[in-house]
């Protein structure tokens, strides 16, 4: 039976999930309810409007997908290069530093847990600040590619500069039907970002790393995912199968709350950073 607690605040959460999790360390599962508060959206928060990310069938099927998806990432990556760490992936940064935390399985694609200090963390879904070539697999920077973007395409993103942005850095145009592609510098090839596409599936000896990871921790933190795919909920179902504890701090419903230890519905931020602050204060009383 799922544990569901209601608490009163951020602090009292932070007690709770303390008591279940115990000493730790404990590896920490994120989705994209942890950079809501940066300024990124969700695909499916309870205020979240309706999206349809691309598919892997899509982008490599059809040069059309292709152009649509590349103009309107040309907008959407910026702002998420933008953006900053919030409280609740800095809190994470303390905790893995202070030994509570061992690792940080990230179905994000912002690289925001990286900013914030975080060591140990294993991109699932790829990040947006690369790009891989379909062909000869060569991996470049997104910030080189938007240079020639910019070149073909010279005052595109400052004409279509108040968008909806998506999670994966996409956004929300309604017109790309002239917007130039570029291909890859080495071999002409297709160039794809390096993020794991709805119906592609995450490689293997990271699925491996990531399962190694969630092994040698003493239990599992799920944070703003609502576990919806396979890709993330598989993390839970390891952590169960070794009877480790398993919380969840979402604020909407998951598709794992029945296996969890706990779940808690607040927000990220102010869970963790109450986490976080806990810590340092027992660690100071004498």
């Amino acid at each position: 039976m799922t544990n569901t607690f209601h608490p009163t605040g951020a602090t009292e959460a932070a007690h709770r999930v303390r008591d279940v999790l115990g000493a730790g360390p404990v590896v920490v599962l994120t989705g994209a309810g942890i950079s809501t508060d940066s300024g990124i959206p969700d695909y499916r928060g309870p205020d979240s409007p309706p999206r349809r990310p691309m598919t892997y069938q899509e982008f490599v099927g059809d040069a059309a997908f292709r152009r649509h998806y590349w103009a309107r990432n040309h907008v959407g990556w910026r702002h998420v290069a933008a953006t900053a760490p919030n409280d609740g992936h800095r809190a994470l940064a303390e905790l893995e530093r202070a030994g509570l935390v061992s690792g940080v399985i990230t179905q994000n694609v912002d690289t925001l847990h990286d900013a914030a200090g975080s060591r140990n963390v294993i991109d699932l879904h790829g990040r947006y600040d690369r790009v891989v070539c379909l062909g000869c697999r060569a991996v470049t920077g997104r910030a080189e590619l938007a240079v020639r973007l910019t070149d073909l395409n010279p005052g595109f993103a400052e004409e279509v500069a108040d968008v909806e942005v998506a999670p994966d850095a996409d956004a929300v145009l309604a017109s790309t039907a002239h917007f130039r592609v570029a291909d890859c510098s080495d071999c002409g090839g297709v160039l794809k970002p390096d993020i794991v596409y709805f119906g592609e599936n995450v490689p293997r000896p990271r699925v491996e790393e990531a399962y190694a990871m969630v092994d040698g921790a003493a239990g599992l933190l799920v944070v703003g995912s609502s576990l919806t795919v396979f890709s993330g909920r598989r993390f839970v179902k390891r952590a169960v199968g070794q009877d480790h504890p398993v919380v969840i701090l979402n604020r909407g419903p998951t598709r794992a709350d029945d296996a969890a230890t706990l779940t808690v519905g607040l927000g990220c931020s102010e869970v963790l950073r109450a986490l976080a602050d806990g810590h340092t204060a027992r660690r100071g009383s004498p």
